[in-house]
């Protein structure tokens, strides 16, 4: 009998941290609110999720499933054969596992699996991030029951009366750190600013080309500091260049104190990813956006023209990076102003608990 009672949710999505992080987020949040529910990852095989979700203390199953390539490439010609596997293989999930509510966050992987959650009857809602809707939310606006959104002016791809402004999930470790503590931890000077860059875990070849190219003018400026997040992809190729050679900056593969490089920084220049943005509302940090261009549909040049038009924070293109993005840093970084206006801007898109109001949504349902 009690084994019935017991709630049961799926979680699908993933592809990047961008939507496997706010999963966990509202997975974690939910094992909060009910510590006997049981809840299932579905991804995609092969892609971040199927790593990140079992090292978090949850069970996944993985599909056979990829996106549309927007060149013309025989991976294409699978996609419907893998379309149909995927299908029929979230159906036995569902099934089999018999979700109160299933859940996505994007991505490949709950396509397949939303539909057939919603052809089940099981009651769904789905959670979009960014600016503009992306492909796999807009596919599934018409068949489930609630969408989760971040950004004002939504209605624009989905139905009006099923969206929800919750804000995006954010890993709440992020808003532990204190400066004092973050500064000791990468043995910074208290005295002098410091300049976070990052490009994400794998690294940003257009932001580390520009921190390489620009050694004359972040030397000159040494009272400013560099935390400079290579990447592990291009960590090997940076770690000796003449600019990470300077006393004022750091080179690092990977950060795995994100808290405590934030509570260090200044100023913070990095993508435009959604939860990204998310962290640095929550946090207010003034930043220097350079959308990637080798995402689906733009949509992080979407993200950051919504911050920009507010004031909220500076957007330059990544092909005006290597030439601009260290004078435009420095310059930011002298006017004690622009920094104080950055901050208040930047802090009027925060949603507070956001994590919290999805889950609220997902019980209500």
């Amino acid at each position: 009998m009690g084994e019935k009672l017991k709630k049961r949710f799926i979680i699908s999505g993933g592809g990047s941290g961008g939507h496997v992080f706010p999963a966990l987020a509202i997975a974690d949040a939910l094992q909060q609110q009910i510590p006997e529910a049981e809840i299932l990852f579905v991804g995609a095989k092969g892609k971040l999720e199927m790593t990140k979700v079992p090292q978090a203390g949850y069970t996944i199953e993985g599909l056979w499933i990829s996106g549309l390539q927007r060149s013309l490439t025989w991976r294409n010609v699978l996609f419907p054969i893998k379309l149909l596997s995927s299908l029929v293989r979230s159906w036995k999930i569902v099934r089999s596992f018999k979700p109160d509510v299933a859940i996505g966050v994007g991505g490949y992987a709950s396509a397949p699996l939303l539909r057939m959650a919603a052809f089940c009857k099981i009651p769904t809602l789905i959670q979009e991030q960014n600016s503009y809707a992306g492909l796999t939310n807009r596919w599934l606006a018409g068949v489930v029951d609630r969408i989760c959104v971040a950004y004002p002016g939504m209605e624009r791809f989905f139905p009006k009366e099923k969206i929800v402004r919750t804000g995006n999930p954010i890993r709440s470790d992020l808003m532990e750190g204190d400066r004092s503590t973050g500064m000791n931890h990468f043995s910074l000077e208290l005295r002098k600013k410091t300049i976070l860059v990052t490009g994400g875990s794998l690294g940003a070849r257009t932001l580390n080309d520009a921190l390489r190219a620009s050694r004359d003018m972040i030397a000159a400026n040494e009272s400013i500091q560099w935390i400079w997040q290579s990447g592990s992809l291009y960590y090997e190729e940076f770690k000796d260049c003449e600019t990470a050679q300077l006393l004022n900056v750091q080179v690092h593969p990977f950060l795995d104190r994100m808290d405590l490089a934030y509570a260090a920084a200044d100023l913070v220049v990095c993508r435009a990813g959604a939860v990204t943005i998310s962290e640095l509302s929550a946090l207010h940090l003034p930043a220097v956006l350079v959308p990637s261009p080798n995402v689906s549909e733009d949509h992080q040049t979407s993200n950051a023209r919504t911050l920009m038009s507010e004031g909220a924070a500076i957007m330059i293109a990544d092909s005006q990076c290597k030439d601009d993005l260290v004078a435009t840093c420095l310059k930011v970084i002298h006017d004690e102003d622009r920094l104080k206006e950055l901050s208040d801007r930047i802090s009027t898109f925060e949603v507070r608990d956001a994590t919290n109001r999805i889950v609220e949504e997902v019980l209500a349902l």
